[in-house]
């Protein structure tokens, strides 16, 4: 599978979580070219705030390899990370991160905050792609918010 079909799977778990009422951001993480973790947003469904896509595909990664650190790891994500997610994400060292759309508001690594950039970020050497997806990714967030309205 390419980027844009892995992408294909984190936009899936997106419309999985609008179809609960969630913000449709979806995770998808790959290891040795295999999905190993995939989420969609669950914050309201757990009443939990840090129930972002991104940490629950880092958690469950973690789990199945038994460890913290993933550094052999690549994470899709069809919005880009706010800080917190960001911040795990370097704590987890992935090798790669791949973002659907920007969010110039809330996004903590290309827009933001750029927590990769930090003075106090421990994991600088990820490698970040943006743009895969970005117009199926945008509109999927623009029309549940419309529809919020």
């Amino acid at each position: 599978m390419n980027d844009v079909e892995f992408m294909g799977l984190a936009l899936e778990a997106a419309r999985q979580a609008r179809d609960r009422d969630e913000v449709p951001i979806g995770a998808v993480i790959v290891h040795e070219g295999k999905i190993i973790a995939r989420h969609g947003n669950r914050t309201r469904e757990l009443n939990d705030p840090t129930a972002h896509a991104e940490i629950l595909a880092i958690r469950e990664a973690c789990n199945k390899l038994g460890a913290q650190r993933i550094p052999e790891c690549d994470l899709y994500v069809t919005l880009e990370p706010c800080t917190m997610c960001a911040a795990a994400i370097a704590f987890a060292r992935l090798r790669r991160l791949v973002i659907g759309a920007l969010d110039e508001k809330g996004g903590g690594v290309v827009s933001g905050v750029r927590f990769f950039e930090s003075k106090t970020c421990h994991h600088r050497k990820i490698e970040i792609m943006s743009g895969i997806c970005e117009e199926e990714s945008a509109t999927l967030l623009k029309t549940f918010f419309g529809q919020k309205r």
